[in-house]
């Protein structure tokens, strides 16, 4: 079997093929690569593209060759410096003037190949979601006139050349014939049966058998002068236009603002929300997003305000969450709508302000929702909201998810965790 390899630069996209084949190949290596990219980059950093640097040992194709085994015996040429059994001692450095190795080999050999590339934006963002989903997303609903599809709805007499259906026009076409022509050629076997039976008979009956064969030829000639193929013959495949329902979803992205919330833990809270933002922008058509920023008071924001207002101030969870009940009575219908949510919070609390949460969320919100995910921001030992919403998650195990959050590097783990796509 031959193969055939375009080797040529990627340059208009000509080599895509094999770009998309590399890819499979080292797809691992690519997905951790993205996934150390993300903790390390800032916020304005998470949409470009990155370096990808695979070690060598992995880049080697496997070959065929002879090896050293068995038991050999060799001559080999020698001189008054070397006798049998010396040994020529290895060149320091690990890889020798021959090897190929790369600058950056370790004396373990576990160091990388300067073979490194370039993975596009597409490329990073369709790593760093791969595999993710909103969980439960169950409702569709016809959203009016945006899309439509063209489905079959049988055939109809009129229609475009391009849609002709030829099969049932030619069905047609002979049901006509068959229709039309059956009496007369039932007729002209009936004369042909009595000119038969006269070439019989002794006497002459020339006057007979021509008024027969007139009478046959002129039936025939009605016979043929029916058209083949008529216009009513003419079939054409009908398709309808019909409205393609999708599934429509809102993402509530409430964050504490308040003033325990140091600099360093709003980062982190921001950098989840935008690869929350930036997953629901790439992967969903008909999503929206909700910003609420709390600290006392809640708020419902733009996603400028939401990621850049430094207003501040103490701590009530509740008021968010009062907030958000609102707006889903006003703007969001169950029926209509696959509601999700995502809290942000170090868990610092007012006094017994995590109790109002808990009826909140298990008497009024959760009902409602889809999937509910809460982070807690900190290093310290978790706080009383925490603990109320621990028995939140005991009792609605498949719409309630909540995890911890120390530094950056967990946000990208726990962000595939809380959005990994269940296998039914």
């Amino acid at each position: 079997m031959s193969y055939i390899i375009d080797r040529r630069l990627n340059s208009k996209k000509k080599s895509m093929v094999n770009r998309q084949r590399f890819l499979r190949r080292y797809r691992n290596h690519i997905k951790k690569a993205v996934a150390k990219a993300v903790d390390k980059r800032s916020i304005m950093d998470m949409e470009k593209g990155e370096k990808i640097s695979i070690p060598s040992k992995d880049i080697n194709e496997p070959i065929f060759h002879h090896g050293d085994g068995g038991t050999n015996t060799r001559v080999l040429p020698g001189n008054d410096q070397f006798i049998a059994g010396d040994q020529i001692q290895r060149p320091q450095g690990g890889g020798g003037q021959g090897g190929g190795s790369g600058q950056n080999a370790s004396d373990s050999g576990e160091g990388e190949d300067d073979f490194i590339f370039q993975i596009t934006q597409e490329e990073f963002l369709d790593f760093m979601f791969e595999d993710l989903e909103l969980p439960n997303l169950v409702k569709r609903q016809l959203s009016g006139t945006e899309d439509f599809e063209f489905r079959r709805a049988g055939f109809s007499n009129q229609g475009s050349p391009g849609k002709i259906n030829v099969i049932r026009s030619m069905r047609s076409a002979k049901s006509r014939r068959i229709a039309l022509t059956g009496p007369k050629k039932k007729q002209i076997r009936q004369l042909e049966e009595e000119l038969s039976a006269l070439e019989d008979d002794e006497k002459d009956p020339t006057e007979k058998r021509a008024e027969l064969e007139q009478k046959i030829k002129k039936l025939k000639a009605q016979i043929h002068k029916i058209p083949w193929l008529d216009d009513f013959d003419l079939k054409y495949n009908l398709h309808v236009k019909q409205p393609i329902p999708h599934s429509r979803a809102v993402m509530f992205c409430i964050m504490d603002v308040s003033g325990s919330m140091d600099q360093a833990t709003k980062d982190i809270a921001k950098r989840f929300f935008l690869l929350l933002y930036m997953f629901l922008n790439r992967n969903y058509e008909k999503t929206e997003v909700v910003f609420i920023r709390h600290h006392t008071s809640a708020k419902e924001v733009d996603e400028q305000e939401f990621f850049y207002s430094r207003e501040t101030g103490g701590t009530i969870v509740s008021s968010a969450l009062k907030l958000m009940d609102e707006v889903l009575q006003e703007r969001y219908p169950i029926s209509e709508w696959n509601i999700y949510a995502a809290q942000a919070s170090d868990g610092d609390n007012w006094n017994d302000d995590s109790t109002i949460c808990y009826r909140l969320l298990t008497e009024k919100i959760l009902p409602k929702l889809q999937y509910f995910s809460y982070l807690e921001i900190t290093n310290r030992d978790h706080q009383a909201l925490w603990h109320a919403y621990a028995q939140i998650q005991n009792d609605f195990p498949e719409a309630f998810s909540m995890r911890q959050l120390v530094d950056a590097k967990d946000i990208f783990p726990v962000f595939r965790e809380l959005f990994q796509k269940k296998t039914p």
